[in-house]
């Protein structure tokens, strides 16, 4: 058994997020695009025979550990496999911020799936850790099965997509969004048309936008200025419900001179697209 094993937790972009209605359940009907990005948080996993039951040890500011994707994709799991099984303690190293759009909260539970069931040697397929996944959060499976894809329902409905892997150049205003307050607002497009077949790839991009990108907008002035700006040198866009945006670049050096002249009090980073999760790329390397 690993004794110690550190797993990436990647991000990921909505290359594209329509709203195509609104269920009975009050959840949005969505097609998006998602893609990974070679950038991420770290997260190690150390097995503890000595101390049973799974302990984070550096859980995240603001976020109390039973309010944690990581520790309840660790008892969901847990749960799951209905057996007695060692302890282990969790460690991550942040890098995605909170509220962002890039999937920090899910990609983190979705690696702690993964890797709890290769260090406990549960054996589980990734149609059942993804269907446990999305007990957690409607855009854990697309972590866990690791393919860039088109994603219908409330993303959960996965179609294997291959986008160009180009470079990004992800910009992070100075606000947190609440996904919440977004869906809910008056003002939101929820009628896009759906599309008969799942794209390929991005193709022209005139056909694509993200619904939610106007009303975020209006509501967090931040958001507009940086789009505002990183326009200047392309389109840009809003992944998920924001508040990242992204600019997409042929090259890292093209991506990284923009970032060079970023206005001050931004942050964020250069990534490059990828369609194969670097979380599968490192477990198929442990294989």
């Amino acid at each position: 058994m690993t004794d110690t094993l550190t797993l990436p937790s990647p991000a990921k972009l909505n290359l594209f997020l329509h709203i195509v209605g609104r269920r009975a359940d009050g959840y949005h009907e969505l097609e998006t695009l998602f893609q990974f990005l070679n950038y991420g948080d770290d997260i190690t996993l150390r097995v503890t025979p000595e101390h049973p039951g799974v302990r984070l040890e550096s859980p995240i500011t603001g976020v109390p550990d039973e309010d944690n994707l990581i520790i309840k994709a660790a008892r969901a799991l847990a749960h799951k496999a209905a057996g007695e099984l060692p302890g282990v303690s969790i460690s991550i190293k942040k890098r995605l911020p909170m509220g962002g759009g890039l999937g920090g909260g899910s990609s983190n539970a979705a690696t702690t799936l993964l890797g709890l069931n290769h260090v406990w040697k549960l054996q589980m397929g990734l149609d059942e850790l993804a269907e446990i996944g999305l007990t957690l959060g409607a855009d854990v499976p697309v972590f866990v099965h690791g393919h860039a894809a088109f994603g219908e329902g409330v993303g959960e409905r996965l179609t294997p997509a291959f986008p160009p892997e180009d470079w990004f150049l992800v910009l992070k205003p100075t606000c947190n969004i609440n996904t919440g307050k977004i869906f809910s607002e008056q003002g939101l497009t929820r009628n896009t048309p759906k599309m008969t077949i799942a794209p390929a790839f991005e193709g022209d991009a005139s056909r694509y936008r993200n619904d939610c990108e106007d009303v975020v907008k209006k509501l967090y002035p931040e958001v507009k200025q940086s789009m505002d700006w990183l326009k200047q040198f392309g389109p840009a866009r809003l992944t998920g419900t924001g508040a990242c945006i992204f600019g997409r670049f042929p090259t890292e050096s093209a991506a990284r001179i923009i970032w060079e002249s970023k206005p001050s009090g931004i942050t964020g980073f250069v990534a490059k697209g990828v369609n194969i999760s670097p979380l599968h790329q490192k477990l198929t390397e442990l294989e």
